[in-house]
């Protein structure tokens, strides 16, 4: 008799692994995981399932739940049980394995495929690469199941035979893993199975994991009748082994290899794939319809929808049909591995709604959502500091670097347990985040450390300067604007490590103008500087760990880059809303209101205007000696421009432009920071003033830094049609920036 699965009891087992233990908010988050599966076994969604979290290297969730079996006899899911992984074998085995022939030199990612196979290149094929293969832009098509019953040699003579579609559109297909599976074995000179027991499960300890079903009672039933046959039926034609299906496993053994590939293909301490090729099996492929997939790997397809909504990009996945799933996120080093049979109730089950729940507990957990906001700084501290544990350090920073209690990230890494602090290095403005002068090196007073300064003699960390370190940590609060040049001492700092061989680990902070506004112009490549390190618009919506990935990237810095990221932040927070306090990161940025109107107004302060430098209120004025104020704030007013008010204002500034002079001009109030436009609201202030024969106008690019921009300028009749010719550039950013975004 059927028993009924509403009535099933909740099955926990016992946690045999390791757990983490260090953050009981975080364990106390992931509880509503028993509430999401209990009711998907109650709905008859799946029989069983079980469900592991990986979080900083170690197991935090290993939980086993209702059944694995329910004929011809009940037996209890648990956390050891062998699933049949469907799909989740392209990414696992034949991509990974394809990677290790790769790392070896002996497959070319853009070689045409018919290199390896040269029956492939029948029907017009021979363009097809073996990327295209990997990440589903091959346009082949599915084949029946029928082309198969007679056997391989004849269900890839179908295959061999099928003409080209539409080569880099993305169709999602089992032929591309089909070929795959086919090509590797070839290369490597030996069968499919053989290759990823020997060159993959074997060396990642995955002594759980290979094609066909183990004779155990370990199984998980692919079946409604409890068989456990390789479910796939071209997989089961083709005698259980197959490039896109056909690998049993256990949620054990994928966490190890998932530890693989956030480690950078580390594997208890030997070397599985080289961190390059790593690399390159996850960087996005993007199709001209904006999709996402990595080699293998999913990123952003309708076939990621419960990851994808919850997990920030930059994270990686895949599913199988039995109703097993993995995703994987970087930026916070966790992984998460959902396995269930549904495939062994009568109706087929769905495990589609509980991916969902799933994904979307576990993202929220990990980044603390609706929890008040942690910097890298206090995830490190949270830690333990393990991450530097045996390293001596070099510490990039100013006053901004503290923790949420306000301790100093100095002493705080001073004290750490196995962490050497040996120099400080200060960027513009100095350690105190104070002066507006070139510096010399000195002394912290309190720990007698040196303080190599980078804004004097030199802008990067020297030779000499780097005796006895082997870690630059960089742990400095931006305010989101590309000329402000700690970006600048951030790139810098990676060319030094990439030259050095250090490591590189940046400390990241919230963008304190959110991470979803991008505004501005880009500056011309041969015009870059001190105040422009790469071509990235005025305001960019990126963290500094994003940018630092970005910069490693684009630039091909190639610096060994460990970025040790926030919890609890949004790309839509605003600083005042992360719960942290402000502290100055420069002597005129001392509010949000100020950060925010710097990337317009600052770009402003090239030419011979005061931005209220010496006053109270710096870059909440604008003005000069021969301006007339109520004319310009009324001009202003009448373009009614988003989220801003002028007024009249007449002040003396005590320092930079105009000091002890009489200054008229407008005082700028922000109604409505959503709809603001800095960048757009300096240009208009900048379009008023032409009228002013003392202004001197021919140096307003000075900060963009695009030849372009000047002509543009004298002939534009408002901004927003003068930014509008930039608006190509500005969303070509804005894609090649989605690759880096580590935050949702």
């Amino acid at each position: 008799m059927r028993p009924c699965l509403g009535l099933l009891l909740l099955v926990v087992l016992g946690i045999s692994m390791p757990v983490w233990a260090a953050n009981p908010r975080l364990l106390a988050r992931l509880q509503a995981l028993d509430g999401a599966v209990e009711e998907a076994i109650r709905n008859q969604e799946i029989p069983g399932a079980v469900v592991v979290v990986g979080h900083q290297g170690e197991i935090i969730w290993r939980r086993a739940y209702g059944y694995r079996a329910l004929r011809p006899r009940l037996l209890p899911m648990t956390p050891d049980t062998v699933f049949d992984i469907a799909s989740l074998t392209k990414p696992v085995a034949t991509a990974t394995a394809l990677m290790v022939l790769v790392d070896a030199g002996k497959v070319d990612l853009e070689a045409p495929v018919s290199r390896y196979l040269p029956e492939f290149a029948q029907g017009g094929k021979g363009l097809i690469t073996v990327r295209h293969l990997l990440v589903h832009g091959s346009g082949l098509r599915d084949t029946p199941a029928s082309d198969f019953k007679n056997g391989p040699a004849q269900a890839f003579e179908h295959l061999y035979r099928q003409r080209v579609g539409r080569v880099g559109q993305f169709h999602y297909t089992d032929t591309n893993y089909l070929i795959l599976g086919q090509l590797v074995a070839r290369v490597a000179g030996m069968p499919l199975e053989r290759l990823v027991r020997d060159r993959v499960f074997r060396p990642l300890g995955m002594d759980d994991t290979g094609y066909g079903s183990p004779p155990s009672l370990r199984v998980a039933p692919t079946s409604p009748t409890g068989g456990t046959a390789v479910h796939d039926p071209k997989a089961r034609l083709l005698g259980g082994v197959a490039g896109n299906a056909g690998v049993y496993s256990t949620a054990d053994d994928l966490a190890h290899f998932c530890q693989m590939l956030l480690d950078r293909g580390q594997t208890k301490g030997h070397l599985f794939l080289s961190p390059q090729t790593v690399e390159r099996m996850l960087t996005p492929y993007i199709f001209p319809d904006g999709k996402r997939r990595a080699l293998g790997w999913d990123i952003d397809t309708p076939y990621a929808t419960a990851p994808r909504g919850t997990f920030p990009l930059g994270s990686f996945g895949h599913t199988g049909y039995t109703g097993t799933s993995l995703w994987i996120d970087p930026g916070s080093q966790s992984f998460v591995i959902l396995l269930s049979n549904r495939v062994h109730l009568s109706n087929g089950g769905n495990v589609k709604p509980l991916r969902q729940r799933v994904a979307t507990i576990v993202a929220d957990a990990l980044y603390a959502r609706n929890q008040p906001v942690l910097t890298g700084l206090d995830t490190l501290v949270e830690q333990g500091f393990a991450p530097l544990a045996g390293r001596h350090l070099g510490l990039i920073t100013n006053r901004t670097g503290v923790s949420r209690t306000g301790a100093r990230n100095i002493d705080l890494l001073r004290a750490a347990p196995e962490v050497t602090l040996v120099a400080l290095f200060s960027p513009e403005h100095g350690l105190g985040a104070e002066q507006d002068t070139k510096l010399g090196d000195s002394y912290d007073l309190l720990t007698h450390l040196p303080i190599y300064s980078l804004y004097g003699t030199r802008d990067r960390p020297s030779l000499s300067t780097l005796q006895g370190i082997d870690t630059l940590v960089y742990d400095i609060q931006d305010i989101g604007t590309r000329f402000y040049t700690y970006l600048t001492t951030l790139g810098y700092m990676l060319e030094t490590c990439a030259r050095y061989h250090l490591t590189c680990v940046v400390l990241d902070r919230p963008n304190p103008l959110t991470g979803t506004r991008i505004e501005g112009i880009l500056p011309d490549p041969e015009k870059l500087g001190f105040t422009a390190y790469y071509p990235l618009p005025v305001r960019y919506g990126m963290t500094a760990g994003e940018l630092a990935s970005f910069f490693n990237h684009e630039r091909k810095l190639g610096a060994d880059l460990r970025v040790i990221p926030m919890a609890g932040w949004r790309r839509d927070l605003w600083y005042d809303q992360t719960g942290l306090g402000w502290v100055n990161p420069s002597p005129n940025i001392r509010n949000l209101t100020e950060a925010l109107l710097y990337p317009g107004i600052g770009t402003l302060e090239a030419t011979n205007l005061s931005v209220g430098r010496g006053t109270a209120t710096p870059f909440e004025v604008v003005g000069a000696p021969w301006i007339d104020g109520p004319r310009l704030s009324s001009q202003l007013n009448a373009l009614s421009l988003s989220g801003v008010h002028f007024s009249p204002v007449t002040f003396t500034p005590s320092a930079s432009t105009y000091r002890g002079q009489v200054c008229q001009g407008v005082h700028l109030e922000i109604s409505d920071r959503e709809h603001f436009e800095p960048i757009r609201t300096g240009i208009e202030i900048a379009l008023q003033l032409r009228s002013y024969p003392q202004w001197e106008g021919a140096k307003f690019d000075r900060l963009l830094r695009n030849a372009r921009f000047q002509e543009d300028f004298k002939a534009a009749a408002s901004a927003q049609v003068l930014l509008a010719k930039y608006s190509m550039e500005l969303e070509a950013f804005k894609i090649r920036r989605q690759n880096y975004l580590l935050y949702p």
